[in-house]
């Protein structure tokens, strides 16, 4: 590939660059904003929904008939009561028609009740199949973000995105998907049959949906900033105890309790000021809706009795002589009220559904960011690899304020061992970084065997590469499976030669479940040096043509470090090896040694010939092991 040119990728101003190594924390957290585009995220949340057509058309199915049989049900009421009629002072029933009428009545609401359960049935189906494939989609696109992203995103929020916001989103399509169909149909049906009842009572009915339509549209201009406000302060809750949890030995070790507390507190506080302000927006919605509902219902009943008593040709078809029935009145009531009610629920529930909406516009944000991109078009066998690295000057930056490497070349041979030393932040772990394509250079030209790194499909240049970090990163599975990460197609006999190989073997076999043994989150029941042991065996397994050490042995003690140093030995042998260390003894066997020093290489050579040279090596050397300062 030829040297690359190009100006520094394009940063968020907003987030940065990350500080120190990636992974190391959150980032600030995201500023709140309004949602941007409430059309766009309703439109990829029904096609998630529209992704289960067959429930959804069941459920549509199902709710037609609830409808129906709802519409029905105030005509044959109408109906019963103006059977009963008041003749010369006499009350008269048709018994044989009435008894009828209840008859049908009767199996209405009855079939009305089997299929309201048969509607929470298919709308928790739907609820639980889109949601499973919203959450495997967001896991799916989180494992295909670059590095970069974890660095600069607050942990905890991004937590808080998979599980509270898809949580809402579920809860939002159980409750509220079979009451928008339901909602639809009632208010078409209620109005055609009562334009047929009265069109001018029903132009006084329609009169208070106009009111309700302003009044909760007004409302939920402020509804839906709140709500936003309340999910990302959560997302930032999530990330406080999440840090505070992982990193509870330090907290303890330094007597931050009351400090950790505070800052929990704080944004405790600012969550309930803000939830608060939601749930008083939210709660107030039902009692003004219902007030306008009641509204509705004292003016239809007054125009009804008025209309009762005196004749006028307003009467529907329903009362062909002019003069509405108290049975008319009583189905109009009814009919209103079912005009009234799925917008009165949808009112009601609309602070749940502004929470889905933000809570899926921050789920979609994380689907919407741009996925690793992966150039790569060569033909290239990890297991072909000799193993000679070039960097060809090198300019990086994490942001466009700070560049990190400037001008930086280094050639490794193959087989070679390179040790890096440096001061922290000088660059050392950039080089791991742009090496493995955690981030990608602003210019130069980085390439292994000769070819071009971003001609490589990354997938084969990471299995050429095995990095043994400082943190080992162990799973809350077996010992067994731990070592396998590092290929999953071993058998048990070389994950057992791995082990040995590591030193790891000793302490293995000791243990009761041997390699079977449930290691717990993050391998706190092993011991720093036996997590280390392990994860080095996880690189032996792998094989890897090139070997990076990132100070793999500092935060262990001496004994320990000589076992894991022994296993290192091994473990670089007739491999391309790349060392960071901040224990200069680890490094004297090294073939050739560089000196970082703000972003350059200051000095190089092996450790005999950088003492000699009395310079930066030779200070560092010095203040580590004899505390001498020249």
């Amino acid at each position: 590939m030829p040297e690359i040119k190009n100006p520094p990728p394009k940063r968020d101003e907003k987030i940065g660059g990350p500080i120190g190594r990636p992974g190391r924390g959150p980032g600030p957290v995201m500023q709140v904003e309004k949602p941007k585009n409430t059309k766009g995220t309703l439109l990829k949340l029904l096609s998630y929904i529209g992704s289960s057509k067959y429930l959804f058309i069941s459920l549509a199915l199902v709710m037609v008939v609830i409808t129906i049989l709802s519409l029905v049900a105030p005509a044959l009421q109408q109906k019963a009561i103006d059977l009963i009629t008041l003749t010369e002072d006499r009350l008269t029933v048709d018994r044989a028609e009435f008894i009828k009428t209840l008859i049908i009545l009767l199996i209405t609401y009855g079939i009305t009740a089997l299929f309201t359960y048969f509607q929470g049935l298919f709308s928790a189906k739907l609820s639980t199949a889109t949601v499973r494939r919203l959450r495997y989609d967001l896991f799916a696109r989180l494992v295909k973000l670059p590095i970069k992203y974890t660095d600069t995103h607050n942990h905890g929020d991004i937590m808080s995105r998979m599980t509270n916001d898809v949580e809402n989103i579920s809860n939002t399509i159980s409750s509220s998907v079979g009451a928008l169909i339901s909602a639809v149909l009632s208010v078409i049906g209620s109005i055609v049959i009562m334009i047929l009842y009265s069109p001018l009572m029903t132009l006084i009915s329609v009169m208070t949906v106009v009111l309700t339509i302003i009044v909760s549209t007004n409302m939920s201009k402020y509804m839906r900033r709140f709500y936003k406000e309340q999910q990302t302060v959560l997302g930032e809750m999530n990330g406080h105890v999440e840090e505070m949890v992982t990193g509870y030995k330090t907290v303890v070790a330094f007597s931050k309790q009351q400090k950790s507390k505070n800052e929990f507190d704080s944004i405790s506080s600012r969550f309930r000021k803000v939830a608060i302000k939601a749930q008083i927006l939210s709660g107030s919605m039902g009692p003004l809706m219902n007030i306008i509902s009641n509204l509705n219902f004292i003016l239809v009943a007054l125009s009804g009795a008025y209309f009762a008593f005196k004749a006028s040709p307003i009467g529907g078809v329903w009362a062909p002589d002019g003069i509405i029935t108290v049975g008319v009145i009583q189905a109009f009531l009814l009919y209103s009220k079912q005009l009234s009610r799925p917008i009165n629920e949808i009112a009601n529930q609309y602070a749940q559904i502004q929470n889905s909406i933000a809570g899926a516009e921050r789920v979609f944000a994380v689907m919407d960011s741009e996925p690793e991109k992966d150039d790569g078009h060569l033909e290239f066998c990890a297991e072909d690899v000799k193993g000679d690295i070039s960097f060809k000057n090198i300019f990086f930056g994490y942001n466009k304020e700070k560049t990190v490497l400037k001008d930086f070349s280094l050639d490794v041979k193959q087989g070679q061992k390179i040790a890096i030393v440096g001061a922290t932040g000088s660059g050392k772990t950039t080089i791991v970084n742009l090496l493995t394509r955690f981030y990608d250079i602003d210019s130069g030209e980085i390439t292994i065997d000769g070819k071009s790194i971003f001609h490589i499909p990354k997938d084969e240049l990471r299995k050429t590469i095995a990095i043994v970090l400082q943190d080992t990163v162990l799973f809350s599975e077996t010992i067994e499976s731990n070592i396998r990460y590092g290929n999953t197609e071993a058998s048990m006999e070389d994950v057992v030669n791995a082990a040995k190989t590591a030193n790891a073997d000793r302490f293995i076999t000791r243990l009761k479940d041997g390699y079977q043994t449930r290691l717990s989150e993050g391998g706190s029941n092993l011991s720093q040096g036996q997590r280390q042991l392990l994860s080095i065996a996880r690189a032996v397994l792998a094989n890897p043509k090139i070997l990076i050490l990132d100070e793999a042995t500092s935060s262990v003690d001496t004994r320990t470090e000589m076992r894991i140093q022994s296993a290192m030995v091994k473990l670089m042998e007739n491999r391309t090896s790349l060392i960071i260390a901040h224990r200069l003894s680890t490094i004297r066997d090294a073939d050739k040694i560089i000196v970082i020093e703000d972003g350059t290489i200051a000095e190089s050579g092996n450790h005999e010939e950088l003492l000699e040279k009395k310079g930066c090596y030779y200070r560092l050397y010095n203040n580590q092991f004899a505390g001498i300062e020249t």
